[in-house]
């Protein structure tokens, strides 16, 4: 009897039963989270369904939804809001979902938000997996779910929508997949600006793959398994069997395709916006500037946060925002260190170069990091060391902690 070839992958169950406690978790804390908005808005006389179905950037897009592009607001300082600044996936969603249900639009781009967030979550859980094992994937979820402003993930909102797609395009990288990546990040390039970050992670893969196919082409033994580093699969994806590997050639040709697909959602409603208001191909850059959002470096919210020191109780506030920052950096500099792939740590650091270097309301900054789930991959790999039962306290205390706070955020300031 021969030994089996130890690169036959032994079966186990398939990401759908994996994931299955993930998203049973996600789903038990987003409905918590909703829960509590339900009590604390009918104590306060508002309405839960209003605050995640009509307000702020969800009343943007169901008008978009309904009424198409063209709508703009003019403010008397002369500033102008067009509709023209919410890329159009969501609204397209909203409205193909009102035209098979009942549904209104506002409730079509709720129905969509919370479909979205269970697929973010299991895209999640399949990069976690894919990098740090099943234990720390499951607690990557979690950690996701219990944002402080984990709330906007059951809004009417584009967020979940986009951290879907990124995550799966991601997985797509880390796979091998390049054609499917390329689509879906086509996808997330029609949902948000901040989806040049996933056409920068599969184009930079995309180029280090490429670069280790040359350098090993000739090479002896040389292993045809890649990574979106180009690096040997990591420990916990199984080896595939050599017969199941497409050939270099066929390879080089899927690459180049996702390649090529990625920037096309992005570039395609970017140079559409431009040609209707007569800008050009930087006209989207102009109907951002009617709404004060810019790349700055980073120099208005530095002076945002030093303006907080101007009285003691602000002060405490800016400490807390100096805090945040240096923690996000230092989460991020983990993840270099722990050699996360190259595709996860560029997605990530784009996201977190928009989010905190633009000149935007600053009250969205929290919101706008909730696409940047690989910063949560060192928390959660010291949540699967510890203890069960003391994860477990953890991840159910920051639950409480965010279903509270975004009851809270919600009838007080609340997004955008």
């Amino acid at each position: 009897m021969t030994d089996p070839d130890p690169r036959v992958a032994p079966p186990r169950a398939s990401l759908p039963r994996r994931a299955a406690p993930a998203l049973l978790g996600y789903a038990a804390v987003r409905a918590l989270g909703l829960a509590v908005l339900a009590v604390w808005s009918a104590a306060r006389g508002t309405s839960a369904h209003t605050l995640l179905t009509a307000r702020w950037d969800a009343l943007w897009y169901t008008r978009v939804a309904e009424l198409g592009y063209g709508y703009e607001v003019r403010l008397p300082n002369g500033d102008v809001h067009s509709n023209l600044a919410f890329f159009p996936l969501l609204p397209w969603l909203e409205r193909l979902l009102h035209a098979l249900t009942p549904l209104s639009y506002a409730d079509a781009g709720f129905t969509v938000s919370v479909l979205a967030s269970l697929a973010a979550a299991a895209g999640i859980f399949a990069v976690a997996e894919h990098v740090r094992g099943p234990r720390a994937a499951f607690f990557t979820v979690l950690l996701w779910a219990v944002l402080p402003v984990g709330v906007v993930q059951s809004m009417a909102y584009s967020e979940s929508l986009f951290t879907a797609l990124a995550a799966w395009s991601l997985y797509a990288v880390l796979t091998g997949r390049w054609v499917s990546a390329g689509a879906l990040a086509a996808l997330a390039g029609l949902t948000r600006p901040v989806g040049v970050a996933v056409i920068a992670a599969v184009w930079t893969a995309g180029l280090i793959s490429f670069a280790r196919a040359r350098s090993t082409r000739h090479a002896p033994g040389a292993h045809h398994e890649e990574r979106a580093t180009g690096a040997l699969p990591a420990p916990h994806t199984p080896l595939r069997p050599p017969g199941a590997l497409p050939s270099p050639r066929a390879l080089a040709t899927r690459r180049a395709l996702g390649m090529l697909l990625a920037p096309l959602g992005a570039a395609g409603y970017v140079l559409w916006v431009g040609r209707r208001t007569g800008g050009g191909p930087l006209g989207y850059l102009d109907v951002q500037a009617g709404w004060r959002n810019g790349f700055d470096g980073g120099y208005a919210f530095a002076r945002f946060v030093a303006d907080k020191f101007t009285s003691f109780p602000s002060a405490l506030a800016g400490c807390g925002l100096i805090a945040g920052v240096a923690l996000l950096i230092w989460l991020y500099v983990t993840g270099v260190r722990e050699r996360q792939p190259a595709g996860l740590l560029v997605y990530t650091g784009v996201v977190l170069a928009l989010a905190l270097c633009a000149s935007s309301y600053f009250g969205s900054k929290p919101r706008l990091l909730i696409p940047a789930f690989p910063l949560l991959l060192p928390l959660a790999g010291a949540l699967a060391r510890a203890r069960t039962s003391r994860s477990a306290l953890v991840t159910a205390g920051l639950a409480v902690l965010a279903a509270v706070y975004g009851a809270f955020w919600l009838n007080g300031s609340g997004p955008p």
